[in-house]
């Protein structure tokens, strides 16, 4: 049989997909902007008929029928990575939260989480009956490796991307045709505030540094502010708007790159349709599955491998939290620590930490004595190098308690200096003598 006749025999609806389904299976979702909303509304129209069905993810998009609270008992989030879908599930108890650096999630899959089922959302099949993940692959080559059913969105507005990124024909079950627009996020705007954090970093950057960065406005203001930089390279979990404009300005060219030269290595789109666009059928991408691109391993091979990451708040001992805002879970470990320790081995390697100095309109700071009560560490105090804020640098990498909480108060921001001092002198952080106001 050809393996068009074999696609055109697969075709069905979106609710003879998901009819194979059944009570207490663990289905693996593809996320971000490869979201298939169509198969979880089906699915969600099936409620009544299923119980305990356990459903494994990333970031998901947009609404999400199934973690409503009408869902409980039917359907339960497991998420390896928590956004908007799920944030509310999660801290009400409905759903489940699992701790995990990215580049371990397929292993995890493979070996702890088995699957019956993964619903996923690709391009349609080339000349050959290969379609491709799209614009996310992640760890949805462990899920047609290792699931028993594979339920297949295929979207003729999906790009096809280049890489480690195809599955055939030969291995789904069952294809639902569809033509709709991928979600995006659209571009958001950056102030003064981020400019200035942005310049700091920037002066870390050297011509021919290799960069991993995500989304937001601290990424934005980096990106815009890399004028005059030569001969980028990019080798990170996600791409961004940001990321095909400094192509197009010719600052990123991966000349230098010392792994895929050349090459934009990712794992990962997520932006605007013009992205997608542009990263359909061009061969400057290559999306590989997540234990390889966030493999720290892998990324150390990157020589000037600066890794720039976010974080919601910062002790006077170097710990981040990034994933709680104290026991209210906000997000994930995403890739943080494997860029973190990859760029820490990478030679001339840098990795950051940026984030502005204050939240909630300047009310409290994010440089703080202790983590709140109840929040989680995700960057160890002894994998932190640099912490960037709008008011300066601090190297920690090498330094005793004492050196990393002067310099992190000295990063603070001004209004909170004082009372960070004091807190620091109660820990035994810093002697009495010491004030920045002499």
């Amino acid at each position: 049989m050809s393996w068009l006749s074999e696609y055109k025999r697969k075709l069905c609806t979106p609710e003879e997909a998901v009819s194979v389904i059944q009570s207490g299976d663990r289905v693996y979702i593809s996320g971000n902007a490869a979201t298939p909303f169509p198969l979880l509304e089906a699915l969600a129209q099936r409620k009544d008929e299923l119980e305990n069905v356990e459903l494994v993810h990333v970031l998901l998009l947009g609404d999400d029928p199934l973690s409503k609270p009408e869902m409980e008992g039917h359907f339960r989030h497991n998420s390896l990575f928590v956004g908007p879908a799920d944030r509310k599930a999660v801290n009400e108890g409905r759903a489940d939260y699992v701790p995990i650096h990215l580049h371990e999630i397929p292993k995890v899959l493979r070996e702890k989480l088995p699957l019956d089922a993964a619903i996923l959302h690709l391009s349609p099949p080339d000349e050959h009956g290969f379609m491709s993940f799209g614009v996310e692959v992640m760890a949805s080559k462990v899920t047609v490796e290792t699931a028993k059913v594979i339920i297949a969105l295929v979207n003729d507005k999906m790009p096809r991307t280049h890489g480690d990124s195809f599955v055939h024909v030969s291995r789904v079950d069952k294809i639902v045709e569809v033509s709709m627009d991928l979600p995006e996020l659209p571009r958001g705007t950056f102030g003064e505030l981020e400019r200035k954090i942005a310049q700091h970093i920037t002066d870390l950057i050297e011509d021919g540094a290799t960069l991993q960065l995500g989304i937001g406005a601290i990424p934005d203001a980096v990106l815009a502010g890399l004028e005059g930089k030569r001969d980028l390279g990019i080798h990170t979990e996600m791409v961004s708007d940001g990321v095909m404009e400094a192509i197009e300005k010719g600052i990123i060219t991966g000349a230098r790159k010392t792994l895929h030269p050349g090459k934009v290595v990712t794992t990962f789109i997520l932006g605007t349709r013009k992205l997608y666009e542009f990263a359909d059928d061009n061969p400057i991408f290559e999306l590989h599955p997540v234990d390889y691109t966030n493999n720290p391993f892998i990324i150390a091979q990157n020589e000037k491998m600066v890794s720039i990451n976010s974080a919601l708040e910062v002790d006077l001992t170097g710990q981040v939290c990034a994933d709680s805002i104290g026991s209210y879970i906000y997000s994930g470990f995403g890739g943080q620590v494997d860029f973190v320790r990859g760029a820490a081995e990478s030679k001339g390697g840098k990795p950051i930490i940026a984030l502005p100095s204050t939240a909630k309109k300047g009310s409290v700071s994010r440089i703080v004595p202790y983590l709140k009560q109840g929040a989680g560490v995700v960057t160890s105090r002894a994998d932190v190098h640099y912490v960037v804020t709008e008011y300066g640098v601090a190297d920690l990498h090498g330094r005793n308690l004492k050196e990393r909480a002067k310099a992190l108060i000295e990063i603070a921001h001004p209004k909170f200096r004082e009372e960070l001092e004091k807190a620091a002198y109660e820990r035994k952080l810093l002697p009495k003598i010491f004030s920045f106001g002499s």
